[in-house]
């Protein structure tokens, strides 16, 4: 394990250099221009003569190698720079809004893979059954809709048409302080929407992989021996068929992380979300590098918890990955 992790952690490296400086390549080829945002509506006056100081004190005149360099090495020492369009330090930035983002996508993540685990067994269990037909049907169904149609599809059932949860925020409008009763209410709906992106997939994956499991010999020969059904499934077809599973949890973080983004802006989550958009529209390099760095480490890391939790389930893996 402990080799996998360093050789894997060496390979980090280069990737996260080639994102980093892709993302300042590509913010520099946008049509969107940082010093007019940075200047706001006093840009639409501003002399060119102005726009021009603003762009040098920005350091925004500079080559793209070079504002990727300064940026990278300061990074190395804990120092992400400062968001020109938000006014302060990007690590503030990014300490403020990481908690609620990882509460949002963490809770949905879980809730899909219980809940989809949960379906796809007793699907497996009778295939062609009413469970099997009617959670398929639904999996394919949610499979093909986007996150932020099913989040405003929620907002108007259950926040506008019901009336019974939160339609988005953190806490009720006027409250004087960040309670945990009022903070799980407002996250039913947006961690629900997330959660219902995710779950056709694990409930497709369990499905299949218990079914699967379930023919092979060595269930048939527990079951010969006797064993309750309920021995046979949990004991053996369960750990078997799940292993499949364990390699879709880390590619689905990425999908997670893009889904988390749209549910957070149409929820009026205080997430990553808000500060990824304008720093995309603002060509705000420090903060867009900086966000996309923690993203592309999030999958990477997703990805070794995938095959480390693979070997360990099934020593025959091994850590050779």
């Amino acid at each position: 394990m402990a080799r996998m992790a360093g050789r894997r952690a060496l390979f980090a490296v280069p990737v996260l250099l080639a994102v980093t400086f892709g993302v300042f390549a590509a913010a520099a080829l946008s049509p969107f221009d940082p010093v007019r945002a940075y200047a706001g509506t006093a840009g639409l006056t501003a002399s060119q003569e102005n726009l021009d100081q603003i762009r040098a004190n920005l350091g925004a005149d500079r080559p793209v190698t070079a504002l990727w360099w300064d940026w990278l090495t300061s990074a190395a020492t804990g120092d992400f720079g400062a968001s020109a369009v938000m006014r302060r330090p990007v690590a503030d930035v990014i300490a403020e809004r990481l908690g609620w983002s990882v509460l949002l996508a963490g809770t949905a993540f879980v809730i899909a893979v219980l809940l989809g685990t949960v379906l796809g067994v007793l699907a497996a269990r009778r295939p062609g059954g009413l469970v099997d037909r009617t959670a398929t049907a639904a999996a394919y169904t949610l499979e093909a809709a986007p996150a932020f149609w099913l989040g405003l599809l929620a907002v108007w059932f259950f926040a506008v048409h019901l009336g019974v949860l939160p339609a988005g925020g953190l806490t009720d409008p006027g409250a004087d302080a960040v309670t945990a009763g009022q903070v799980a209410r407002h996250l039913v709906l947006p961690a629900g929407v997330l959660a219902l992106t995710q779950l056709p997939w694990f409930h497709l994956y369990a499905r299949q992989g218990v079914a699967d499991a379930l023919a092979e010999d060595p269930v048939r020969g527990a079951r010969a021996r006797g064993l309750r059904e309920r021995t046979v499934l949990c004991g053996h077809a369960l750990r078997s068929g799940m292993l499949p599973m364990l390699t879709l949890i880390g590619s689905r973080i990425p999908e997670v992380i893009t889904g988390a983004l749209l549910v957070e802006t149409v929820f009026s989550w205080p997430g990553i979300a808000a500060a990824t958009v304008e720093a995309a529209t603002s060509v705000d390099f420090p903060l867009l590098a900086a966000l996309t760095t923690l993203a592309t480490a999030a999958v990477l890391a997703g990805n070794l918890l995938a095959d480390l939790l693979y070997g360990l389930a099934d020593p025959r893996a091994g850590f050779d990955g």
